[in-house]
C-alpha cells in the first residue's frame, strides 16, 4: 500500500509541475499573442509541408499502382496546403481560427459532460474549464475573420492557463490523498 501512496504522490508532483509549466506558457502566449499565433501557423505549415512530401515519397512503396497514385495525390495536396500556409500566413491564420473555434467548442462540451459525471470529485472545476472553452469558441466565432493570429495567441494562452490551473488542483488533490494513505 505504501508503494501505491508513493506513486500517487509522485504523480501528483508531476501533475503540479506540468500545471505550473502550462500556466507559464499560457501567460507567455497572452503576452505576445500575434507572435504566438504567427509562430503556430508557420510551424503547422512546415509540418504539413513535410508530411505531404513524406507521403509522396511513401507512395512509391505502395503495393499497387492504384494505391500509389492515390497516396501520391493525397501527398501532393497535403504538400500544397503546407506551401499555401507558408506562402500566405494570413490565409493559414483564417483557416486555423475556424479550427481553433471548433476545437474549443468540442473541448468545452466534452469537459462539461465529464465534469457533470464527476460532480463530487473535481467535476466542478472541469465544468468551469469547459465553460471557459465554450466562451472562447463564441468569442473567436463572433470576431471572425478579424480575430486571426492574435486571437489564437490570446485564447490559446487563456486555455493553457486554465488547463494549468486544473492540473495544479489535480496534483494537489493527489498529493493530499497520498499523504492520508
Amino acid at each position: 500500500m505504501e508503494n501505491l501512496a508513493e506513486r500517487v504522490a509522485t504523480g501528483g508532483k508531476r501533475m503540479t509541475t506540468l500545471g505550473v509549466i502550462a500556466m507559464l506558457l499560457g501567460l507567455l502566449a497572452m503576452l505576445a499573442p500575434a507572435l504566438t499565433g504567427f509562430s503556430i501557423i508557420l510551424l503547422l505549415g512546415v509540418l504539413v509541408l513535410v508530411s505531404g512530401a513524406l507521403r509522396m515519397i511513401w507512395a512509391f512503396r505502395s503495393g499497387s499502382v492504384g494505391r500509389g497514385l492515390w497516396s501520391f495525390a493525397i501527398g501532393s495536396l497535403t504538400l500544397l496546403c503546407g506551401a499555401a500556409m507558408l506562402a500566405n500566413p494570413l490565409f493559414g491564420s483564417a483557416v486555423m481560427t475556424i479550427v481553433l473555434a471548433v476545437y474549443f467548442l468540442v473541448d468545452g462540451i466534452v469537459e462539461i459532460i465529464v465534469g457533470a459525471r464527476r460532480l463530487g470529485s473535481g467535476g466542478g472545476l472541469l465544468i468551469f474549464c469547459g465553460s471557459v472553452s465554450l466562451l472562447l469558441a463564441v468569442m473567436i466565432w463572433r470576431q471572425y475573420p478579424l480575430s486571426g493570429a492574435w486571437a489564437m495567441g490570446i485564447l490559446l494562452g487563456i486555455k493553457l492557463f486554465f488547463v494549468g490551473v486544473a492540473m495544479l488542483a489535480g496534483g494537489s488533490a493527489a498529493r493530499s490523498l497520498a499523504a492520508r494513505a
